[in-house]
């Protein structure tokens, strides 16, 4: 829940603090006041983001004193970025250089630049870009270069994998790439296939004027695909490209359809082509977790996939135990992707199930040692048991001092001061790309001091040969979580991997769907859950209470667990995505199959990697409360249809 929910409406506390103007002031001129600089800049940011720089500059000109002067100057020049004369944008990042906040502003003036095509400046200042990690920068990037006259396609098709990150930048590098011969025909269907498979309609508009086909065209295939499949493919590779399209999008709906469509028009396509035609069905019958989406992934052979179709057509043969095509699968995936933990954990697996074992052994000792879920498993094929690491020299008083000057994160502890935690990961994350792992000990032990807790976690999680498990699993509230857990039988290891999922143990937490606390309950689960164990004076404003919510919390995990077979993949699975949905997945299943199979096939992408990490995190917990190594395969179990007996498991 966590991940995705997070984000609260921070801007609440500054409509708060504005005071009522008089009736008579306000027929005059409208004069908002507010009670704090700190509700002025909660104001100033909002006018930042709407753009009003009219605005921003009026309540920017009261904050001259502000304790974060660096942001006040952000937030007023932001909504002038297009039109800001040059000197003052390099004056800002001169006076600023060095902060995450003068990084942010360069990659808010590079895609002005990329926009304006004004390749001199963006191609100085581009260097200076310390993060890099926006796409539609990089495609700028690309685009100078092509101006230059250099070839860009490989890089270019590493990049284009992603299209809710493309923006105007990328469909117009893909067009460039087109119009100058560095795009094959293959490369550009292959890009409309993917961005239609994620249903972004404003960028093939953008990247149709390069297909041979018209805009209409195309946007009838993305949005009325069953009126394109009944007129068949066509005459001619446009023509049979729009139909492929086509399928992928009918089948999201009804994929009997598209099959019959396929079927029908099969002698009209020619080999790659219906292969391509049995891959647009074969993706969204497989994140349907439909019985026959590996018959039709049988066959794809040869066809091009999207990252999204390399991994569910491997998830999808290992829900089918056909482990020769999780093995072909893995192989023909780009090396990016098969160098991914859980890919190189299930290749390992198939080997051993090709009586491979001593090809398999050298996989899993390559992830044995990341502590995450698959390697974890990889720690156990190895035969060995999850435990603590060896405890790292505890850091001194004297390393955690420069922390405590440490101006970003003094900036950082200000903005959690203020509920703005986006702002403070900026700044907080900013500071650790300097540190080695000694300081990222000492900083997630200042963290700890300053009781945020969120920070000491994910800072600690980041060392990767000195360890302190204390840091990276803390258990605070622990006689209120003994007393809870121990009362309904509860595996409080579980609950503890749960909440550092869930908030970190941001006690205030609140998620976009209005979920709240250290066990992100919503509202009406917290009532239901309320009346059902007789708490008859609940009121919603107790739901941050950490005793309420740790009541009610546990009170419905353990509910939800025992509507799912005492199964912890099955109600880790339901906390996060709802009960309903769990059993829903549960019900495709034609066999029992491991938990951590059942846990990769899980079709939500949020939801997949809720369910790995609570689990990976319960188990590292379990090994810290019992003083003893355990087992994640253990915990994950067996995962079978309803109604399935002990006898029925392998």
């Amino acid at each position: 829940m966590f991940p995705m929910k997070w984000i609260a409406g921070i801007a609440l506390a500054a409509a708060s603090a504005v005071l009522v103007v008089p009736v008579a002031e306000a027929k005059k001129k409208p004069v908002a006041v507010y009670a704090t600089d700190d509700d002025v800049f909660f104001a100033l940011r909002e006018a930042s983001r709407n753009g009003d720089a009219a605005r921003a500059e009026e309540l920017a000109s009261r904050l001259g004193n502000y304790a974060i002067p660096s942001y006040v100057d952000y937030f007023r020049l932001r909504p002038r970025i297009n039109s800001a004369p040059e000197q003052e944008i390099r004056a800002y990042l001169n006076r600023w250089e060095g902060t995450a906040i003068a990084d942010r502003l360069r990659n808010d003036w590079l895609l002005e630049l990329g926009r304006a095509r004004n390749w001199v400046l963006f191609d100085e200042q581009y260097p200076q870009f310390v993060l890099n990690d926006d796409t539609q920068v990089k495609c700028y990037a690309l685009l100078s270069k092509m101006e230059k006259g250099q070839n860009v396609a490989d890089e270019a098709r590493a990049l284009l994998v992603a299209p809710q990150n493309y923006g105007e930048a990328c469909a117009s590098l893909i067009n460039t790439l087109v119009q100058n011969s560095q795009f094959t025909a293959d490369d550009l269907w292959g890009q409309v296939r993917l961005v239609a498979e994620s249903g972004f309609g404003g960028t093939i508009r953008r990247i149709a004027p390069v297909t041979d086909v018209s805009e209409k065209v195309l946007m009838q295939a993305l949005d009325k695909p069953d009126a394109v499949l009944a007129h068949g493919p066509g005459v001619g590779r446009p023509s049979h490209e729009v139909f492929l399209v086509a399928l992928g999008r009918s089948a999201k709906n009804n994929p009997d359809r598209a099959v019959k469509a396929l079927v029908a028009a099969s002698d009209r396509l020619n080999e790659r082509e219906l292969a391509q035609g049995w891959a647009q069905i074969a993706l969204p019958t497989s994140v349907k977790l439909a019985p026959d989406a590996i018959v039709y992934w049988h066959r794809t052979d040869g066809a091009p996939l999207s990252l999204d179709g390399y991994q569910w057509k491997a998830r999808t043969a290992l829900r089918a135990g056909e482990w020769k095509l999780v093995k072909s699968t893995i192989e023909s995936m780009p090396a990016s992707l098969r160098k991914e933990p859980a890919w190189v954990y299930w290749l390992g697996r198939a080997q051993i199930a090709e009586g491979k074992k001593e090809d398999a052994q050298p996989l899993f000792q390559s992830i044995a040692n990341q502590t995450n879920f698959y390697g974890q498993l990889a720690l156990e094929e190895l035969d060995q048991k999850i435990a603590i690491p060896p405890r790292a020299q505890p850091v001194t008083t004297e390393e955690i001092a420069p922390m405590a000057d440490n101006q970003g994160f003094r900036r950082a502890l200000k903005f959690f001061d203020l509920n703005m935690r986006f702002e403070g990961y900026r700044e907080w994350n900013w500071e650790l790309r300097k540190m080695n792992e000694r300081q990222h000990l000492a900083a997630a032990e200042f963290a700890r001091q300053k009781n945020v807790l969120d920070r000491m976690v994910n800072t600690s999680d980041r060392t990767k040969t000195e360890f302190d498990f204390t840091q990276r699993f803390p258990s605070p509230f622990r006689d209120v979580m003994v007393a809870a857990t121990q009362k309904l039988g509860l595996d409080m290891a579980w609950v503890y991997g749960l909440i550092r999922q869930e908030s970190r143990f941001i006690m205030s937490a609140r998620s976009q769907v209005g979920a709240s606390g250290l066990m992100q309950i919503m509202p009406g689960t917290a009532r239901f859950v309320a009346r059902k164990i007789g708490m008859g004076d609940y009121s919603h404003g107790q739901v941050n209470d950490v005793n309420t919510n740790i009541t009610l919390g546990t009170n419905y995990l353990n509910m939800v667990l025992h509507d799912l077979d005492d199964s912890e993949a099955l109600a880790t699975a339901a906390y996060n995505a709802g009960p309903s949905r769990s059993r829903a997945w549960r019900s495709t299943l034609t066999r029992a199959v491991e938990g951590a199979i059942f846990a990769e096939s899980i079709p939500f992408n949020e939801t997949r990697d809720y369910v790995k990490k609570v689990l990976s995190n319960a188990t590292y917990y379990a090994a810290m409360f019992e003083s003893k190594p355990q087992s994640l395969k253990a915990r994950l179990g067996m995962v079978a249809p309803k109604g399935f007996s002990a006898s029925d498991l392998p």
